[in-house]
This record gives C-alpha cells, structure tokens and sequence, in this order.
C-alpha cells in the first residue's frame, strides 16, 4: 500500500513539474501614484524594476511618507508597497491614485495622538515605518478592506466613519 502511495505522488510531483519549471518570476514595473491628505504633495514612482527594489525611488517613498508633523523620516517597510500595489490590482483599479491618511509617525507625535483618541497604539506599526492609513481612489474603501482581508498579508483596520484602512506588516488580523 505504501509502495502504490508513493508511485501516485511521484506521478503527481512530475506532472507538476512542468508548470513549475515555466513559473516566472513577475518583472514588471511596479508604480504607485500617492497623494498625502494632510500635506497635499503628490507622488509617481517606480520603486521595483525587474523584481528589483530601487533606492532612490525609497529614498523618495520614506521622505514622501514621513512625520508630517516633525518631518522625521524612518525606513519605510517595501512589502507596504507591495501591497498597494497588489491591492489596486485585485481592486481593478491599477492606476488608481493612493491617499495617504497617515504613515510613518515619530514615537513623539504617537504619544501626543495616544493622548488625544484611545484608538492609537502604544506599540504602532506607524511608528516602525510598518503601517499605512489609507484611501484608493475610484474604490470604495469597504471593498478594498474585503480584498486587504482575503490577501492576508498583514493588519487590516477599517474606520467606516472616517473612511480609511489601515494596512500594516504585522500579523493577520482584522479590527
């Protein structure tokens, strides 16, 4: 029994292994189009080129991302923008225009904001240049929530009322 077990999965791995040898891995250009509410600067650009992330175009990202309010910068994560990207294109709006809520925030400016609402976290992925509030232009942000969940790649918060998401590189899971 073990023998015809192992026949079949051999069988199964080889028939496979066509489809898996002709896998590529996808080059193509990957652009986001940001807008930031509270500033009202705009940015366009390329940040991955042949699967290859560009240093510049991060160097752009962190700046453009920064605490407004101190105009510190940090690092932002790249796997965010990933999944901007690969969330316009589940939402079948590619070149939708990202509105930035709120991104990276100095543990000073954390603070003053935990003081002000109960919704802020102590430990934010904000502060760790981990998490994005956001809007998809084009897209109703219930929808894009719906498609953020199903992706499972990280924190996924929807504020109805105020009509944002929140995205981060955490773990899965929803609020």
């Amino acid at each position: 029994m073990h023998r015809r077990k192992f026949l079949i999965t051999g069988v199964a791995v080889l028939c496979a292994a066509p489809g898996l040898l002709s896998a590529r891995i996808d080059t193509s250009p990957r652009h986001l189009s940001l807008r930031h509410s509270h500033t009202g600067e705009e940015l366009d650009v390329v940040y991955r080129r042949d699967d290859r992330l560009d240093g510049k175009a991060l160097g752009r990202l962190n700046r453009f991302l920064r605490d407004f309010r101190t105009e510190e910068t940090t690092p932002i994560d790249p796997a965010l923008f990933d999944l901007l990207y690969d969330l316009k294109a589940r939402a079948g709006n590619p070149d939708g225009v990202i509105e930035i809520v709120s991104a990276y925030r100095s543990p000073k400016t954390n603070e003053m904001l935990r003081k002000q609402s109960s919704g802020v976290a102590k430990r934010s992925f904000h502060t760790q240049g981990r998490a994005l509030d956001v809007r998809l232009r084009g897209t109703a942000t219930s929808d894009l929530r719906r498609l953020a969940v199903a992706m499972k790649r990280g924190g996924v918060g929807y504020y109805r009322r105020s009509d944002f998401l929140h995205l981060d590189t955490g773990p899965a899971r929803t609020w």
